[in-house]
């Protein structure tokens, strides 16, 4: 079978091509791209979504469907729409039953990377803050200790910057914008994730003699809510072999690692003013 399944939006236009990470008989596992809703947008039908245009594959015969025989998909959990990473699909409703009782066990079945503002005091630290609806920003979540429904994330220092942190973090619950809340609440919010209040990443900001070259516009190292889905652990809902899937760094969050690594390992710049005629071209 193809390890990628190749997918396209007549309404705009766009083409993805998308790794197959595991599949067997059961279970099917791909690497979700940035920039792709999991489910319908249930306010503008024209966003196309992964298990969309999954289904609308399925229903018309696309090849990758036929040579799996495929009949049945639905997806055991969603990532957000900037979120890329491993994401498991049921080829069946038991295998699918069987996977909501693993999601919804308090288990750490996934690690994410977030990268994120700020410098945490701990190695390693938890976020348990029952999360709910906004009650006036649409689409967004908050904390809520009162209505808000169970939610906990364990974290992880992987390495600290000037003024950045690369994390991993287990959700042990399964809400929306989970971690990116989380990490706001305290204190740390994603980069680029500007819902939650996370500033993009410049490389001007970083480089001290940053210079553009005439004519060009600086654009961020990262654009989207850096934010990764990198493994998936469990026990096989049918045949109860343990199973780990893993999905590879996107090149826009290796790319922005790889600058700070170079330009954001001294003490933090935070307080410095920046002169904007600093990052003119030459």
């Amino acid at each position: 079978m193809s390890a990628a399944i190749k997918l396209s939006s007549p309404a705009t236009r766009e083409f993805w091509e998308i790794p197959v990470l595991f599949e067997d008989e059961h279970l099917l596992a791909l690497d979700k791209p940035a920039g792709l809703l999991t489910s319908p947008d249930r306010h503008d039908e024209n966003r196309p979504s992964l298990m969309k245009l999954l289904l609308d594959g399925i229903a018309v015969g696309k090849p990758w469907a036929r040579e799996r025989n495929l009949t049945y998909l639905s997806n055991a959990h969603r990532l957000d729409f900037e979120t890329s990473g491993v994401i498991l699909l049921a080829k069946n409703k038991p295998a699918l039953i069987a996977l909501a009782d693993f999601f919804g066990a308090e288990k750490p079945l996934r690690k994410y990377v977030a990268l994120a503002w700020g410098c945490p005091p701990a190695k390693i630290f938890e976020v348990d803050a029952k999360l709910a609806p906004h009650p006036v920003k649409l689409g967004q979540m908050c904390v809520n200790p009162l209505e808000g429904k169970k939610s906990k994330t364990e974290f992880e220092v992987l390495e600290q910057f000037s003024d950045w942190t690369l994390l991993r973090a287990a959700p042990l619950t399964d809400r929306t914008h989970q971690i990116r809340v989380h990490l706001k609440h305290a204190g740390f919010p994603v980069v680029a994730d500007e819902l939650y209040g996370g500033k993009k990443l410049w490389l001007s900001r970083m480089k001290r003699d940053f210079r553009l070259k005439p004519g060009r516009e600086e654009r961020p190292l990262i654009s989207r809510a850096a934010l990764h889905a990198e493994e998936l652990s469990l026990s096989h809902p049918v045949t109860h072999e343990p199973v780990t899937i893993k999905s590879e760094w996107p090149k826009d969050l290796k790319v922005a690692v790889k600058y700070l690594r170079q330009y954001a390992t001294g003490p933090s710049r935070r307080s410095l003013q920046y002169d904007e005629s600093e990052f003119e071209s030459e």
